[in-house]
């Protein structure tokens, strides 16, 4: 039989262990709960400081107001985008696109040191296409945003022929000095600019396009300050069926994130005396669309110098030409691609670094498209190609028509024989020069451009049958 005794003080031992024992259990519970509440309560301060710093993304150094047209200003308050915007300067090529740094020696007439890459001396046929026109003389490759005032400032096209103040549209901030003339007026500023030579519009503006031509100065919400958009996609809705449209008050968010940039991304022309600009959408978006409103108002902007043609130069029309894409189609706006969001601290922005996606293709197209960046960048360029291979088909069949109406000119053809040919040289020179202003190489709407230099070069054919005939 067991000892009592020894029993006893076993007991005392276990029960004597158990307080000291549950004391350090208290105690690393103790200890454990007090880390854990700590990183919650962290954890919610940080999340509420985010909340407030997404709730007010800037900080208000500066009040900006209607007139604020200084970028630099507004860059007091959005420092981030400003830095963006300012690395517009970027000279960088891809493939099909883009500008190389020429440098050049500055002269009283162009100060410029540095200039892009001259398409005229890459491709000659364009001599050929605008032959009698200012942009035989002087077309370069696009510099980014923060080039656009300068560069049409000392183009050699200003020498050759008078341009008028209509052409600042476009390339200027130019919200505030149309509401300047007009007395508050958006649109009699903008009738009064278009109206003056371009070196006299050119001292009422300071900036290329700035923050306050796509932004309001107090709650930042996109807007519309070209006069010439607005009228122009009225009449493209209109022609939809939908009347009086009016795109600041009825175009959602996604749509302004594309129609901020189509305010001058577009063909366009200069209307009767008063240089008036209009979009010419009135029966459509589509180059054969817009070819035909030309040829039902009979306008044209010269005579070719060799053949003697009615022609007409289609100007960088990017927005038409996305508006037939599959990006457009599934809701991707201009910005998605070329300005894409960026996660800046607890702030998503958009990155005015304006660029081709294939220069950022992580966030311009990895966003949506899964793949690796090599595989996205052989896909576009593959679709650029064909499509340069097209444009060059075109171009050489192009440039044999002109050489052929330009014989039949010197041997005696008179106007009544060569009016047909004329004008299938005018709409086939007009279709293709829309594919080739059109700046994505036709990645915007591969299927569309390729159906547009395919009508081109049968018009070209007919010119040619048309002469045999």
């Amino acid at each position: 039989m067991s000892d009592p005794r020894e029993k006893s003080r076993e007991e005392t031992r276990l029960f004597g262990l158990a307080p000291r024992y549950w004391l350090i259990v208290l105690a690393a519970l103790i200890v454990f709960v007090a880390v854990l509440a700590f990183g919650v309560t962290a954890l919610l301060v940080d999340i509420f400081e985010k909340k407030q710093e997404a709730r007010d993304p800037f900080f208000r150094v500066v009040e900006l107001t209607d007139d604020t047209t200084d970028p630099a200003v507004w860059g007091k308050n959005f420092p981030q985008q400003y830095d963006a915007y300012l690395r517009t300067v970027d000279m960088q090529r891809t493939r099909y696109g883009g500008s190389e740094a020429m440098p050049r020696t500055p002269t009283d007439v162009d100060p410029r040191s540095v200039v892009a890459q001259s398409k005229l001396e890459e491709d000659p046929r364009l001599k050929a296409m605008w032959a009698g026109y200012a942009f035989a003389k002087d077309f370069r490759e696009e510099r980014g945003h923060a080039y656009m005032l300068e560069d049409q400032t000392f183009t050699e096209r200003q020498r050759v022929v008078q341009q008028p103040g209509t052409c600042v549209h476009c390339h200027a901030s130019v919200y505030t000095a149309y509401k300047r003339l007009g007395n508050g007026d958006l649109f009699k500023g903008f009738e009064a600019l278009n109206k003056m030579k371009y070196q006299d519009a050119r001292k009422e503006v300071e900036h290329p396009v700035a923050c306050i031509d796509c932004h309001d100065p107090k709650t930042m919400q996109l807007r519309i300050t070209r006069p010439a958009f607005i009228e122009g996609i009225r009449a493209a809705k209109a022609a939809e069926g939908i009347e009086d449209y009016d795109v600041n008050a009825a175009a959602t968010r996604q749509e302004m994130r594309a129609y901020v940039c189509a305010q001058c991304h577009v063909e366009y022309y200069f209307k009767g005396e008063e240089k008036r600009l209009v979009y010419p959408w009135s029966k459509g978006l589509k180059a054969d669309e817009i070819l035909a409103y030309y040829d039902e108002t009979g306008f044209k902007d010269w005579t070719h110098a060799r053949t003697g043609a009615a022609c007409l130069k289609a100007q960088h029309p990017e927005f038409e030409t996305w508006s037939q894409g599959v990006h457009s189609r599934a809701g991707v706006a201009c910005a998605d691609c070329h300005m894409p969001y960026e996660r800046v601290g607890a702030v998503k922005i958009s990155d005015h670094h304006v660029r081709s996606p294939l220069l950022n293709i992580a966030h311009a197209c990895q966003t949506c498209h899964r793949v690796p960046e090599d595989e996205l960048r052989s896909r576009a360029e593959t679709i650029q190609g064909r499509n340069f291979e097209m444009r060059n088909r075109t171009m050489d069949a192009l440039t044999e028509l002109i050489g052929d109406i330009e014989k039949a000119k010197a041997g005696g053809a008179d106007d009544e024989r060569l009016a047909a040919p004329r004008d299938f040289q005018r709409k086939a020179q007009f279709l293709m020069d829309f594919v080739e202003a059109e700046n994505s190489m036709g990645f915007h709407a591969s299927q569309e451009s390729a159906r547009v230099m395919n009508e081109s070069l049968d018009l070209v054919r007919k010119g040619q049958l048309a002469l045999r005939d």
